[in-house]
């Protein structure tokens, strides 16, 4: 919610500037006091707060106050920075300030004692309007302590299981088989089987489907049924399923239906369904009341939560997953013509609307059930595909959108803006998720817990959306973390629909309507139309975020608030003067269209965590970038950046937060640079040619402690001097080095004994013997391991148990190699093999390997793919579904 989000960076902003290196402005401590009292209270009342606003286009009065409220403080707080920090119209003094803002100046003395007097009203004026806030919220609370023993209200009617629409499942069967063989399957012990998945996923449908089959019936002496919703507390639910069971309704305490369920049941084997389950705390109550004399009884609970899963049950769960094109067109054909044969001059359009469906079988289902009311007419249909999301979530919202809404209403109050911010990315688009973690810190969106980073808090809050079925994992990186994530469309279309609703951010369209400086976060999507009124930027001076997805950026001048600028494409309608002007800024990602120097006037970004610039030629960094005390990543994504030798004048200031550093071009690091970065976790350096008095900088590497990753690139200019005097920290968990044609046994041997190395890819180099050997306990961490274009390896091998733990190995452009080792074979985690454009001998050998695994396990254990720009007809024949050949068009 807007609300909760507005609170917790407030806090932030304050946090900030209390605890900052050198802060730009002081804030009165009985001002900063009485703002962090009532913004806890706040934001614990937000947590458990039930608006009662329901549905509909407003957003709760009282949160939106709330909201309004925190805007203003931070207005108040940032405005004051800026007139601090900002170079005014060319007025150094100004600049001057940043620096002298704590100092005895005469001239500026009494300059500030108005601005801290004026400063000091205008956030006095804020927090008596938070106060009056507070106690209204305080009496709200009250009244819901009150209420809360009687509210019993039944949201059955809200829940998936509550219309027969879903009724019809398609593309399901082997899942169906599954549950009916865990149901009657020889285990006698009492069990729970969780389904998880996505809300109209098809949870319901198969439990329904499993209630109602005949060998279900059969099987068991009592089959009951019962919807457990979120508003349930622990009594109401135990009524429930004692009426289902029993069709007792006694008046009874929780300890007495409990026990009067347990007598029932007792004796008889039982199959109770428990749909649309939130909170494992209700299972936790009712889990005692469920005898288990091994006589072969079980729970099924249906559940959005997958983490909620593994609570349940130590047994594996059932998720449910997207149908594929073949049942999504069958389940929405039955849907709209039954067992009638399919129009023809109407499949193709059908198919169209099929795929925008992306699989969700309530999708299919809604849109299916409007078509079978509707005109046969091609004109019709390709008017319901062109706005097939708009249709789904408003014709259709009592039971389309409702159902999924259901999802985010239960979300806990820190989550929802994290889920809100995702409707701005595009359909169907990727999203990093280094990046999106990233765009959330800058945001302010994460709450503060002791001792733990603000990735690691991001980190676990992705994982929970994922869990939740709320984001969408879309790719994994090679050791197993989400790399990139998506969301289903009708989940992006419901997040959109609130942010807007609560101004969680606006969105430039065609036609822009003025004077709405409350909107907090500005995003133009990609492909926006030429006629939009991008002048109506202008008015929205207050704006904290731009986020440009498309081509043409709009000029941007005065955007005194800015936190986070992000533009990824170039363009010359904006300049870099004006976004360096920025002084609240803590995300800046930028594509210029020109050669550039980074000003000196950035070390006035105070607050600047993140900065990602992309320009031509190869400028060289200002020295005062060393004195940016809040920078955690810098990257250069052109890898074109010289960064020069921090000034001996500024020694003491320690660049702390420093995480990531990539993109730059001969580094030079020495022992005065790794003072200055003491906990940098992701290096990227890149030398181009050979400088005589840095060959030995890489000696250095050791000392960075707190190193994990490292991308290494050596230039055919150089020699090998730079690979001799490497050393590497023992905290590398990830390693890329490409080296040009020089002798790697050496540099090998120092890999080989890192403990904690998870990720390694090298390239280019030489082997001086033509063979690589490896030997018992070397890489005892290697997940992932990647050789490109080392070409005069001819012989490797493995001796003892090395590689204990790989997982990947790939291989490519490794024309010399001419046989597998046999050991291979034998490393019980390796489930995957590429080779590109390897010799067809060392394929040869592979293929041999693996059927002799296969053999001995009766399954396969590895999955190989070989690509080549050749393929003989032995290869051909090496082909099956887990050895797959194909023939590759370039060596990229």
């Amino acid at each position: 919610m807007a609300a909760y989000a507005a609170l917790v960076s407030l806090m932030h902003i304050i946090d900030t500037i209390e605890h900052h290196y050198s802060p730009p402005i002081c804030i009165d401590k009985q001002q900063v006091e009485s703002l962090t009292q009532i913004l806890t209270f706040l934001q614990e009342f937000l947590e458990s707060y039930k608006s009662p606003v329901a549905d509909g286009d407003e957003a709760d009065p009282l949160e939106m106050r709330i909201a309004d409220a925190a805007y203003a403080a931070e207005d108040a707080i940032e405005s004051h920075i800026v007139d601090k920090l900002q170079p005014s119209r060319s007025k150094e003094a100004k600049i001057i300030c940043f620096f002298n803002c704590f100092g005895d100046s005469k001239n500026d003395s009494s300059n500030h004692d108005d601005e801290q007097i004026n400063f000091y009203q205008d956030l006095q004026q804020v927090i008596e309007e938070m106060n009056m806030i507070k106690k209204e919220a305080m009496e709200i609370a009250a009244e819901a302590q009150l209420q809360r023993k009687v509210s019993s209200t039944h949201a059955g009617s809200l829940t998936s299981s509550s219309t027969a629409k879903e009724s019809m499942m398609v593309g399901f069967d082997d899942v169906l088989i599954q549950l009916l063989d865990s149901l009657t399957g020889g285990q006698r012990n009492r069990q729970i089987i969780p389904i998880t998945g996505m809300g109209g996923i098809g949870k319901t449908t198969l439990a329904r489907h499993i209630f109602e089959h005949a060998l279900v019936k059969e099987h068991f002496d009592i089959c009951a049924w019962t919807t457990i919703s979120q508003t349930y507390n622990d009594r109401e639910a135990l009524t429930e399923v004692l009426y289902k069971v029993s069709g007792d309704l006694s008046d009874l305490s929780e300890n007495e239906l409990g026990e009067k369920l347990y007598k029932y049941l007792c004796g008889r084997r039982y199959l109770i369904i428990l749909d649309d389950m939130w909170s494992v705390e209700v299972w936790d109550k009712m889990r005692f009341f469920f005898p288990d004399y091994n006589d072969g009884s079980r729970v099924i609970v249906t559940t959005r939560q997958s983490n909620l899963a593994a609570e349940l049950t130590d047994s594996t769960s059932i998720g449910m997953r997207f149908l594929d094109d073949v049942y999504s067109w069958s389940l929405f054909s039955k849907t709209v013509f039954g067992d009638e044969g399919f129009p023809l001059h109407l499949e193709e359009i059908g198919k169209k609307i099929v795929g925008k469906c992306k699989g969700l079988p309530l999708s299919i289902v809604v849109i299916g059930g409007l078509l079978a009311k509707s005109e046969l007419t091609l004109e019709y249909w390709e008017h319901i595909e062109e706005n097939l999301s708009s249709i789904v979530n408003s014709e259709n919202d009592e039971y389309c959108l409702r159902v999924l809404k259901l999802s985010y209403d239960h979300l806990p109050a820190y989550l929802k803006p994290c889920f809100l911010y995702m409707g701005m990315f595009g359909e169907d688009e990727k999203i990093r998720v280094a990046e999106l973690m990233r765009l959330w810190v800058s945001e302010a969106f994460l709450k503060p817990i002791i001792n733990k980073s603000s990735k690691t808090i991001a980190n676990e809050y992705l994982k929970e959306l994922v869990d939740r079925n709320l984001i969408l994992v879309h790719e994994l990186g090679a050791v197993g973390n989400i790399k990139y994530c998506k969301m289903h469309d009708l989940l992006r279309d419901l997040s959109f629909q609130e942010a807007e609703k609560q101004k969680f951010y606006y969105v430039l369209r065609q036609h822009c309507p003025r004077g709405r400086n409350s909107q907090c976060r500005i995003v133009i999507p990609a492909s926006t139309s030429h006629n939009t009124d991008r002048d109506a930027l202008q008015t929205m001076s207050r704006a904290r975020s731009f986020i440009c997805l498309d081509d043409r950026v709009p000029q941007l001048r005065d955007f005194r608030f800015f936190r986070t600028l992000t533009t990824y494409k170039s363009s010359s309608e904006y300049s870099h003067v004006y976004v360096f002007q920025s002084v609240n800024l803590r995300y800046l990602s930028a594509v210029f269209s020109d050669e550039f120097p980074i000003p000196s006037s950035i070390s006035l970004l105070w607050n600047l965590h993140t900065l990602i610039v992309s320009c031509w030629g190869e400028p060289t960094a200002p020295l005062e970038i060393w004195k940016m005390h809040q920078l955690k990543h810098v990257k250069f994504p052109n890898e074109n950046m010289y960064l020069p030798d921090p000034p001996s004048s500024h020694s003491d200031v320690i660049m702390e937060n420093l995480e990531t550093l990539k993109g730059v071009i001969n580094f030079n690091l020495n022992e005065e640079v790794v003072k200055r970065i003491p906990n940098i976790k992701k290096l990227y350096i890149r030398y181009k040619d050979k400088v005589m008095e840095r060959v030995k900088c890489l000696s250095y590497l050791q000392c960075l402690s707190k190193l994990e990753s490292l991308t290494c690139i050596i230039g055919h200019g150089s020699d090998d001097e730079y690979l001799q005097s490497i050393s590497f920290p023992h905290s590398l968990k990830k390693l890329f080095l490409q080296c040009g044609k020089f002798h790697l046994e050496e540099i090998l041997e120092k890999i080989a004994s890192l403990p904690l190395l998870e990720k390694l890819k090298l390239s280019y180099g030489q082997f001086a013997t033509h063979s690589w050997e490896i030997v018992e306990g070397q890489f005892p961490s290697l997940k992932y391991l990647r050789l490109w274009d080392c070409e005069d390896m001819e012989c490797w091998t493995l001796e003892g148990s090395c590689l204990p733990r790989l997982e990947k190995l790939h291989l490519w452009c490794m024309g010399s190699l001419e046989e597998f080792p046999a050991e291979i074979g034998e490393i019980p985690t390796l489930t995957s093999i590429e080779l590109l454009y390897c010799s067809e001998s060392a394929v040869v050998s592979l293929k041999k390997i693996v059927e002799e695994q296969e053999e001995l396990q009766g399954e396969p254990s590895i999955h190989v793919l070989v690509k080549s720009l050749y393929v003989s007809q032995e290869l051909q024949s090496f082909a099956t579904p887990n050895f797959r050949v194909v023939i590759g068009l370039s060596r990229s």
